[in-house]
């Protein structure tokens, strides 16, 4: 794997990290928990305009739209869905909690979306390293809950 590439991913999961207690503090400094989710969501509008230019951005033609599944539509709620729940549960279980879950989580559901190569993935076996990998982050987020 590319360094660049990874440190990116790096970077990005520091960044989701931070974002669930900025979110949070948004929330709980307006006490208006949809409020936030709107600062939040024209946060991200704004990243994206910033970006365009650099990405490029243009509208596909029906054909373009007419092929897209179903389910992929739904990215968008999915990402919704995180924001609300940084905002309403990331503070009261805490960082390392919060954040423990979301990751186990995303491991596990990734092995499986590579096992069966679901929602546009290509498909990767679920080894033995990897039902272990699966297996150890599920004992971190068990050691992690302890108190």
């Amino acid at each position: 794997m590319p360094f660049l590439i990874a440190a990116a991913a790096a970077i990005a999961g520091i960044l989701n990290t931070v974002q669930s207690g900025a979110n949070a503090s948004l929330n709980k400094a307006l006490d208006q928990p949809i409020l936030a989710a709107l600062v939040v969501t024209a946060a991200n509008v704004a990243v994206y305009l910033a970006a365009a230019p650099f990405i490029g951005i243009g509208w596909p033609g029906s054909q373009r739209i007419a092929g897209v599944p179903w389910w992929a539509w739904l990215g968008g709620a999915m990402g919704a869905t995180y924001v609300l729940a940084t905002i309403f549960i990331a503070e009261r279980l805490g960082a390392a909690v919060f954040t423990g879950i979301t990751v186990t989580a995303a491991i596990v559901t990734s092995v499986l979306l590579d096992h069966f190569g679901w929602v546009g993935f290509a498909q990767h076996n679920a080894d033995p390293w990897r039902i272990l990998g699966c297996a150890l982050m599920i004992g971190g987020l068990v050691l992690v809950c302890l108190r």
